[in-house]
C-alpha cells in the first residue's frame, strides 16, 4: 500500500441475480483527500460504497485500510475503522433534536442508572458545530433545520464515531446554491484537519469545484482515476458514457399553439400568494426560484395534491374544479412529482405495475386486465423511452434513477395528457440520462404537449425552456422570455434584490 493512501479496494466483485455489478474494481484513496467518484445510473458507486461501509459482503477481492488488510462484514466493523457513509436519503429521525440525533443508540449515561447526561450532549454537539464552523442549536428538533443543516448533522454525527474516512453520497442533490458553498466550507474545514472525504455526484461542476482526484466507473468497471486538475468535464463524461455527450442545446423558435393551461389567482394560505400564468400547447414553461420559493406547492395545488384556497384552473379553454388528484388526471394533467421514490414509484412493484398504475381502464375489460393488452402497452413504452430493464417485471427499486424516471413520464404519457407537471425530473440522475429526458421533454412539446418544467439548476432551466417564471416567497415575480433569460436576472430576482417594475402575473 502507498504510504500517503488511507485506502485501498483491490478486485472488488459483486455479483446479484442476472448482474454484475461490480467487476474487478480498484480503488485508491490517498489521505486527506476529497475524492470524487462518479457513473452513470447503475455504474456501480452505489454498489462499491456500499460494500466499504459493511451494507454488503464483497464477493471478490480485498480491502486494505491505513495499511491492514481488513473485514468489514457489517457497518459496526466500518463504524469501528472509522468509516461512515452518509446516503442521498436522511437517516435522521426528525421529531428529535440536532443533539440527540448525532448520539443516539451511543447516549452518555447520567448520574442515576437509565437516565441520560443531556447536558453533555448539549455541550458535546455544540463544541462539534464549532469544529464544523456553523452556529447551530444542539436543542432544536431536526425536522426544523433547513436540509443543510440537516446535512451537517449527519456529518457531526460522523465526527463523533471518530471518523476517519467520510463518504458522501449526492449531498447537494436538494440544497439551493447558498446552501451548496457552506457545505464545500465545511467538507473543506474537514481536509484542513486531516479528514478524507469520498464524494460521490452527478454534478460535473460541483466535482471540479470540491474534488483533487476523480474515478470513474462505468457498468461496474473502473475505468480511470485522473487528478482534477489536468482533466476536465467533458473527457469525464466521455469516460462515464463511452462516447461524446454535447451539452443540451437550447430549444429552437417553435410555433406555440393555443392555451393547454390557466392558472387566475391561485393562493394556498402561507405557500401560494394569488398566481396567475398561461400555457400554451407546445410550449415549455420553466418555473425558477430558490428552495421554498413555493414552486414545489404550485405544481402540487394544480394537480390536486394539495387544495387550493382561491383561485381557478381552466385546460383547454374550459373551467376545471380540481379537488384531488384524480380531477386533474380526468382533466388532462400529469405530474411527475419532485420525489420519485417516496412519491412517484411502488418500489416494491414491477415496472408493469408501475407503468400501467394510472392507466388500467386501457387495458381492461369490464373490470380483468387484458395481460396481453397490458404487456404491448408496456413494451412500447420501453421501447419508445428506451428503458433499460430486464423484463417487465423487474422491481422499479432495482432500476436506475434514470430509468425509474422514465417510468413515472411513461405513466403519464400512457393518459395521453394535454399538461405535464415537471418537478425537477433530472435531479439525482446521471448526465446520459438527463440529455435523454431532455430529449423527450422537447419531442413530446414538439408534438403539442404543454409542459410545466420546474428545476433548481438555472442553467437547465435556460437550456430546455421557451419562457421562465420565476418565484419568491410564494409569489410569482417575474417573466422572461428565453432570448432576455440569463441566471444572473433569475438570482436578483429570486432573492428579492431587484422586482421587476408593474409586472402583473
Amino acid at each position: 500500500m502507498g504510504v500517503g493512501n488511507i485506502l485501498e479496494m483491490q478486485g472488488i466483485c459483486k455479483d446479484f441475480p442476472g448482474v454484475h455489478a461490480l467487476s474487478d474494481v480498484d480503488l485508491t484513496v490517498q489521505r486527506g483527500e476529497i475524492h470524487a467518484i462518479v457513473g452513470e445510473n447503475g455504474a456501480g458507486k452505489s454498489t462499491l460504497m456500499k460494500i466499504l461501509s459493511g451494507a454488503y459482503r464483497r464477493d471478490r477481492g480485498q480491502i486494505v485500510f491505513r495499511g491492514q488488510p481488513v473485514e468489514i462484514r457489517d457497518p459496526l466493523d466500518a463504524q469501528a475503522l472509522g468509516i461512515a457513509i452518509i446516503y442521498q436519503e436522511f437517516s435522521l429521525a426528525p421529531h428529535l433534536s440536532a443533539g440527540a440525533n448525532i448520539f443516539i443508540a451511543n447516549e452518555p449515561r447520567g448520574h442515576l442508572p437509565g437516565f441520560i447526561d443531556h447536558r453533555k450532549i448539549h455541550s458535546e454537539s455544540t463544541r462539534l458545530f464549532a469544529q464544523l464552523g456553523v452556529d447551530i442549536d444542539p436543542a432544536v428538533e431536526v425536522r426544523r433545520l433547513s436540509v443543510c443543516q440537516q446535512q451537517i448533522t449527519e456529518i457531526a454525527r460522523a465526527l463523533f464515531l471518530a471518523t476517519n474516512l467520510l463518504v458522501m453520497d449526492e449531498p447537494t442533490s436538494a440544497l439551493p446554491e447558498d446552501e451548496v458553498r457552506l457545505l464545500f466550507t465545511v467538507i473543506r474545514r474537514l481536509k484542513a484537519e486531516g479528514m478524507t472525504v469520498l464524494y460521490i455526484s452527478h454534478n460535473l461542476d460541483e466535482v471540479f469545484e470540491i474534488a483533487e482526484r476523480i474515478t470513474v466507473l462505468r457498468d461496474g468497471v473502473r475505468i480511470d482515476t485522473v487528478p482534477t486538475a489536468t482533466s476536465n468535464r467533458e473527457a469525464i463524461i466521455r469516460m462515464m458514457v463511452g462516447r461524446d455527450v454535447a451539452r443540451t442545446q437550447a430549444r429552437s423558435e417553435v410555433a406555440l399553439g393555443n392555451e393547454a393551461l390557466r392558472v387566475a389567482g391561485l393562493s394556498r394560505a402561507g405557500a401560494l400568494d394569488n398566481i396567475s400564468f398561461s400555457l400554451r400547447r407546445g410550449e415549455i414553461l420553466g418555473i425558477g426560484g430558490l428552495l421554498g420559493a413555493g414552486r414545489t406547492e404550485l405544481l402540487r395545488c394544480i394537480f390536486g395534491a394539495d387544495r387550493k384556497h382561491a383561485g381557478s384552473v381552466s385546460v383547454g379553454g374550459q373551467p376545471v374544479e380540481i379537488r384531488q388528484p384524480l380531477d386533474a388526471v380526468r382533466a388532462g394533467i400529469g405530474f411527475v412529482p419532485e420525489d420519485r421514490k417516496q412519491q412517484g414509484l411502488f418500489l416494491g412493484l414491477a415496472v408493469r405495475a408501475n407503468l400501467t398504475a394510472a392507466c388500467l381502464d386501457r387495458v381492461a375489460t369490464r373490470g380483468f386486465v387484458r395481460r396481453r393488452a397490458e404487456a404491448e402497452l408496456v413494451d412500447h413504452y420501453i421501447r419508445s423511452l428506451d428503458i433499460r430493464v430486464s423484463s417487465q417485471e423487474q422491481r422499479a427499486v432495482n432500476l436506475s434513477g434514470g430509468n425509474q424516471q422514465k417510468v413515472i413520464l411513461s405513466r403519464w404519457l400512457a393518459l395521453e395528457p394535454k399538461v405535464l407537471l415537471l418537478d425537477d425530473p433530472t435531479r439525482g440522475i446521471d448526465v446520459g440520462a438527463r440529455a435523454s429526458i431532455h430529449g423527450l421533454i422537447k419531442d413530446l412539446a414538439d408534438q403539442g404537449l404543454g409542459v410545466i418544467f420546474v428545476s433548481s439548476e438555472l442553467p437547465e432551466l435556460l437550456e430546455i425552456c421557451d419562457r421562465i417564471l420565476v418565484m419568491a416567497a410564494g409569489q410569482l415575480v417575474a417573466e422572461f422570455p428565453r432570448s432576455e433569460a440569463t441566471q444572473e436576472k433569475i438570482l436578483l430576482h429570486a432573492t428579492g434584490t431587484v422586482r421587476s417594475e408593474g409586472f402583473a402575473p
